[in-house]
C-alpha cells in the first residue's frame, strides 16, 4: 500500500475503561455552524445577466471604429432608440455632427458639444480633432460624458505623409466641386441680397420722410441765422449814421466782433470741429434726424447693420461672379487650344 505525501498515517483511539463505580457522563457536543440558505426567486437568466453582463447601458455614449470610420452610437431622446451616426473625420464638423442629430430626432432641441474641463467646441471644429480627447455631449440639457479610444500613435513620417494625402484630397474636391460650390454660393448671395432689400425697404421709406424734414429744419435754420446778421447789420449801420457817430459805434462794434470770435471759440471746444457752416449745417442735420427717429421709432442701429451686410454680401457677389468669368475664359482657352 502507497502512501500519499503529506497524509498522516491514521492512529488507534483507545475507549476508556470504566473501573468499579465509575459514572458515565456525556461528553459534550460542541455547537455545529449555522449556515443561512438564500433563494432566488423567478428567472435565474435575469440575475445572472444583471450581476455579470457587459451590455453597454441604454442611455450612454459610445465611440467605435468600424472598417476605418468612426461610429458614434446614442439613444434618441424622443424614440429611445439606439442610433448610430457614421462620421467622416477629414470632412465632417461638429456642426454637420449636430445637425445631423438633429435631422435624425426632431425631439433634439438643443445640442451641443463641450470639452471635458467645460469649454463649448466651436460648429466649425473637425471631427478628426474632437475624436482625439474625450468629450461632453449636452442634448436637451442632459450632459454625456463621452470617452473616445485611443489611437496608436503614427510615425512622423506617416503622420507626414497623411498630412500630404489629406491635403491632396481637399485640392482634389476642391477641383472637381469649385463650380458648383461658386454656383451654390451665387444663388446664396442672390438670395441674402433680395432678403436684404426686402427688410430695408420699408426702413428706406421711413428714413426718406425723416431725412426730407431733417433736411427742411435745417435749412430753416441758417435762413435764420442769415436773418439774424441782416438785422444786426442793419441796427449798426442805422444807430452808427443816423442814431450816434463812429466814434461812439467803433467801441460797440468791437465788443460785438469778440463775443462773436468767444461764440465759435466755444463751439470748437464743445464739438472738436472747426466752425465751418458745412460742419454746422451737418451737425444740425443730423442732430434734426435723430430726434425725429427717436420720435416714428426708426431703428438706426438696425438700418446701419441691414446697410453693412447688404454691401458685403454685393461685394462677395461681385467676387464670385468675376471668378466664375475667369474659370469661364480659362475653359474657353483650353477648348481653342
Amino acid at each position: 500500500m502507497m502512501l500519499l505525501r503529506g497524509a498522516r498515517t491514521p492512529r488507534p483511539r483507545w475507549l476508556p475503561t470504566l473501573g468499579p463505580g465509575a459514572r458515565v457522563h456525556p461528553r459534550p457536543r460542541t455547537p455545529s455552524p449555522q449556515v443561512l440558505c438564500m433563494q432566488l426567486c423567478g428567472n435565474l437568466k435575469y440575475y445572472q445577466s444583471h450581476l455579470y453582463s457587459t451590455v453597454v447601458p441604454p442611455n450612454e455614449v459610445t465611440v467605435n471604429y468600424k472598417h476605418g470610420l468612426p461610429l458614434i452610437t446614442l439613444t434618441l431622446p424622443s424614440r429611445k432608440e439606439r442610433c448610430q451616426f457614421v462620421v467622416k473625420p477629414m470632412s465632417s464638423t461638429v456642426g454637420s455632427f449636430l445637425q445631423d442629430l438633429q435631422n435624425e430626432d426632431k425631439g433634439v432641441k438643443t445640442a451641443a458639444i463641450f470639452t471635458a474641463d467645460g469649454s463649448e467646441i466651436s460648429a466649425s471644429t473637425l471631427m478628426d480633432i474632437l475624436l482625439m480627447n474625450d468629450f461632453k455631449l449636452v442634448i436637451n440639457k442632459i450632459t454625456y460624458d463621452v470617452q473616445c479610444p485611443k489611437k496608436e500613435k503614427l510615425s512622423m513620417e506617416h503622420a507626414t505623409e497623411m498630412d500630404s494625402v489629406k491635403s491632396l484630397v481637399h485640392r482634389l474636391f476642391m477641383a472637381l466641386h469649385l463650380e458648383e460650390f461658386q454656383k451654390k454660393r451665387e444663388h446664396h448671395l442672390l438670395e441674402t441680397i433680395d432678403h436684404l432689400k426686402g427688410q430695408l425697404q420699408p426702413l428706406e421709406q421711413i428714413k426718406a420722410g425723416i431725412e426730407a424734414r431733417s433736411e427742411a429744419k435745417t435749412s430753416g435754420l441758417l435762413w435764420t441765422g442769415l436773418a439774424l446778421l441782416s438785422v444786426q447789420g442793419g441796427a449798426l449801420a442805422w444807430l452808427t449814421w443816423w442814431v450816434y457817430s463812429w466814434d461812439i459805434m467803433e467801441p460797440v462794434t468791437y465788443f460785438i466782433t469778440f463775443a462773436n470770435s468767444m461764440v465759435f471759440f466755444a463751439y470748437f471746444i464743445i464739438t472738436r470741429q472747426d466752425y465751418t457752416y458745412s460742419a454746422v449745417k451737418r451737425r444740425q442735420f443730423l442732430h434734426f434726424f435723430h430726434k425725429k427717429s427717436k420720435k416714428e421709432h426708426f431703428d438706426v442701429v438696425q438700418y446701419n447693420k441691414l446697410k453693412e451686410d447688404l454691401a458685403k454680401a454685393t461685394e462677395s457677389l461681385k467676387q464670385v461672379r468675376h471668378s466664375l468669368c475667369l474659370r469661364m475664359q480659362g475653359e474657353e482657352i483650353n477648348e481653342k487650344n
